[in-house]
């Protein structure tokens, strides 16, 4: 079994498993990768997304051999999979203390991690929209990033990657206002209509909060994109 301990594996896990029950190499959509930060987001448990997709396949492969089967090419097929196992495992969870987040050894040293953070800050400097809002949120993460190597130059005093983490969430979603307040009318609605044609052929297996979740995450990821701006999360580290 996976060690599911580790906060900062939950993309790599999820993606991993996903291409190896498939049984071959296909990247993640901008939806997949919407639909997992969602489920972070709200707190899935990331044995629970694994045992999801297990089941999400083991189905499949079963009604597969009684007839021909459209192929699994995203992970919303696995949706309705995956909150089942988060339902039973929170059920029989019930009363039991979480484990603590191991932070030690998980590759997010701290000079990695400021190196990231000043990266995400220096692209931020040379973006035009925005721009008031993105040069606080550079000089932010600047600070952030030094304070990082100061503690790393104090004997014997780790990080709270978690509680950074939740403050590079917080720095996320108001750039992610300012750039909504921005953006043209015109480019909103079309990133709005492409995550519906995207979202259409899985609606009967997410639910409406679901939907919303992953409908919001799209649009931002599209948004960021579109104006080659970087994500502040520790998770994209291995990404960018």
């Amino acid at each position: 079994m996976r060690d599911s301990s580790n906060y900062f594996n939950y993309f790599t896990e999820v993606e991993e498993r996903f291409q190896q029950r498939r049984g071959s190499l296909l990247l993640l959509s901008t939806l997949d990768w919407a639909l997992i930060e969602a489920w972070r987001e709200a707190g899935v448990p990331l044995e629970a997304v694994l045992r999801g997709i297990d089941a999400a396949f083991d189905k499949y492969e079963a009604r597969q051999q009684r007839g021909r089967m459209r192929r699994i090419n995203g992970l919303a097929w696995c949706a309705q999979a995956v909150m089942q196992a988060a339902d039973e495992m929170r059920e029989a969870a019930t009363g039991t203390a979480q484990p603590a987040i191991e932070t030690r050894g998980s590759g997010f040293e701290h000079e990695r991690v400021a190196a990231h953070l000043e990266s995400a800050a220096a692209t931020l400097e040379l973006t035009s929209i925005a721009h008031d809002a993105c040069a606080a949120t550079a000089l932010r993460l600047r600070e952030l990033a030094a304070e990082l190597r100061q503690n790393a130059a104090t004997a014997g005093k780790q990080q709270d990657m978690e509680a950074l983490e939740r403050t590079l969430t917080v720095l996320e979603e108001k750039l992610f206002a300012a750039l909504t307040a921005a953006a043209p009318e015109e480019i909103l609605v079309a990133l709005k209509e492409h995550a519906a044609r995207e979202l259409a052929p899985y609606r009967g297996r997410m639910s409406a909060v679901q939907l919303r979740q992953v409908e919001q995450q799209f649009v931002q990821k599209q948004l960021l994109a579109r104006y080659d701006l970087p994500r502040f999360s520790l998770f994209y580290m291995s990404q960018q």
